[in-house]
C-alpha cells in the first residue's frame, strides 16, 4: 500500500492544526488511506535567526497529542537533537530525521531506540547508496522499520536538483522509499534571508518519483501557503491535496 505523510512545515497554530488534521480525515475517509499527520514543534534549522521556529518541544508535542486524540490520525514529527527522541517517541508514530542531520550517530540511534518507525531523509549532499550506512546505524540500534527520503541534491547556488536514480539506488536498502515532493522544490535561502521555492512543480516531482518506484509520498500542505510561517513557497494548497493524493494511488 502507498504511504502517505502530510501537514504543515510547523506548527503554527491550534486552528492550523485542526483543519489540517480534518481534512486528511476526510481525505483517508474517502479514498481508504491512512496519510500520516507530519508537523515540527521546532524548526531548528531556519536560515534566519528570526525566523518563526515554532512551539518548542514540550508544548508542540502536547498540542501533537491533541491532534492524534481528536482525530485518531497517526502523527511524524522530526527531532534535532538526541534527547528529544524519548519524549517525542511517546507521542509519535514516525520519527524523521532531518536531511542536514542524517550522518548524525547519536540522534540515529536515540531515534532507533524509541521502537517508532524511523524516516530518514537523504542528506543534500549525498547519493541514493550512500543512504545504506544512516540505515544499517538506525536498524542495528534497534528500529524495526526504516524508511529513507530523497528530496534533493545542492545544485550550485540556491537550488536543488532531484536524480531519481536515487530512489531506484535506495530502494536496494530500504522497503520503503519516500519522495519528498516539497522540500524538494525549495530554492535554498534565495528568498532574502528565507527559502524560497517553486511548488508548482510539486505535482509533477511527485509522479516523476513514482515512475522511479517511489512508494511513499510526504507532502507539507497549508490552507494558505503565501501567510505560512515556515517554507510558505513551496508547500501544497490543502485543497489541492485529495487530487494529487488520488493520482499517486
Amino acid at each position: 500500500m502507498v504511504k502517505f505523510v502530510a501537514g504543515p512545515c510547523v506548527i503554527e497554530s491550534k486552528e492550523l492544526l485542526d483543519q489540517v488534521a480534518e481534512r486528511l480525515v476526510q481525505i483517508n475517509q474517502r479514498l481508504g488511506t491512512e496519510i500520516i499527520f507530519k508537523a515540527s514543534f521546532d524548526k531548528a534549522n531556519r536560515t534566519s535567526l528570526s525566523s518563526y521556529r515554532g512551539p518548542g518541544l514540550e508544548k508542540g508535542l502536547e498540542m501533537l497529542w491533541d491532534v492524534k486524540q481528536k482525530w485518531g490520525l497517526k502523527l511524524c514529527t522530526d527531532i534535532h537533537e538526541s534527547h528529544q527522541a524519548a519524549p517525542a517517541g511517546e507521542v509519535v508514530d514516525v520519527i524523521q530525521i532531518p536531511a542536514f542531520l542524517c550522518r548524525q550517530t547519536d540522534l540515529l540511534v536515540a531515534a532507533a531506540k524509541t521502537g517508532k518507525i524511523v524516516n530518514i531523509k537523504k542528506a543534500q549532499f549525498l547519493s541514493g547508496e550512500d543512504m545504506l550506512f544512516p540505515y544499517e546505524k538506525a536498524v542495528k540500534s534497534g528500529a524495526e522499520e526504516v524508511w529513507l527520503t530523497e528530496r534533493g541534491n545542492i545544485y550550485g547556488y540556491n537550488n536543488l536538483v532531484v536524480d531519481f536514480r536515487n530512489i531506484a539506488d535506495m530502494l536496494k536498502i530500504s522497503p520503503t522509499v519516500m519522495m519528498d515532493c516539497t522540500h524538494s522544490v525549495q530554492r535554498p535561502g534565495a528568498a532574502g534571508g528565507k527559502t524560497g521555492g517553486n511548488r508548482e512543480f510539486v505535482p509533477a516531482m511527485a509522479k516523476a518519483a513514482k515512475a522511479f518506484g517511489a512508494n511513499a509520498f510526504f507532502f507539507e500542505v497549508h490552507p494558505d501557503p503565501d501567510q505560512g510561517l515556515s517554507d510558505g513557497p513551496n508547500m501544497l494548497e490543502l485543497d489541492k491535496l485529495e487530487q494529487l493524493v488520488k493520482e499517486l494511488m
